[in-house]
């Protein structure tokens, strides 16, 4: 890959990451209900789950998913399923002392797979991958080189985005920490989240 084709990609890839959606949403309601520091695995969580429909683009494993209409639109319930039950969660999210509690228990595991699974669960980003790939690819070149690249820049430039939506929440916190403020923006939180999957569940 050329240096030219690279850090055009790189700029794609930070102009779409940085597009919010239910993943930065997260992102955001995890650190101001945990903490920066402590939403970390959430942070990992969303990197992984894009490195692996990234991946399973790259090898053409995406394409089988992609050719069964009855196994996408399975995933695509599910995702919206689970953005539903996301919004339940954050609706429910406890606020003054309770959340203070809550955030010190926090569990890597439990912050990790929610992360991941609301990341992974989204079928089109599979299809987005298949479009966004061969934009940037060399049919001239070796392929496994450039796909390697492209996975090692895409995986640091997620986590930088995830940790922009993090460090901007962090800043909001403040003005965020009386109880009644923190329980509006998880029922906010928790509508946009149930809006995104009845909408998921529905689009064609």
């Amino acid at each position: 890959m050329s240096l030219d084709t690279w850090l055009l990609f790189t700029s794609a890839t930070f102009f779409v990451i940085l597009i919010p959606g239910p993943l930065s949403l997260l992102m955001v309601a995890n650190t101001l209900n945990y903490g920066l520091v402590r939403s970390a695995p959430a942070f990992l969580g969303g990197v992984s789950a894009s490195l692996l429909l990234l991946s399973l683009s790259a090898t053409g494993l995406a394409a089988f998913i992609t050719a069964s209409e009855q196994l996408f639109t399975t995933l695509k319930i599910g995702g919206a399923l689970y953005l539903i039950y996301l919004g339940y969660r954050s609706w429910k999210e406890p606020t003054g002392d309770a959340q203070l509690k809550a955030s010190q228990n926090a569990r890597f595991g439990t912050l990790f797979w929610r992360a991941f699974t609301l990341a992974a669960s989204n079928p089109k980003d599979i299809l987005f991958f298949l479009a966004f790939l061969p934009q940037f690819i060399n049919p001239e070149a070796l392929l496994m080189p450039q796909l390697l690249v492209m996975i090692a820049t895409w995986a640091v430039a997620d986590l930088l985005c995830k940790l922009f939506y993090g460090g901007f929440a962090k800043l909001a916190a403040p003005a965020l920490t009386a109880a009644h403020r923190r329980r509006a923006f998880n029922r906010v939180t928790a509508a946009i989240f149930v809006g995104a999957g009845t909408f998921a569940a529905l689009s064609r």
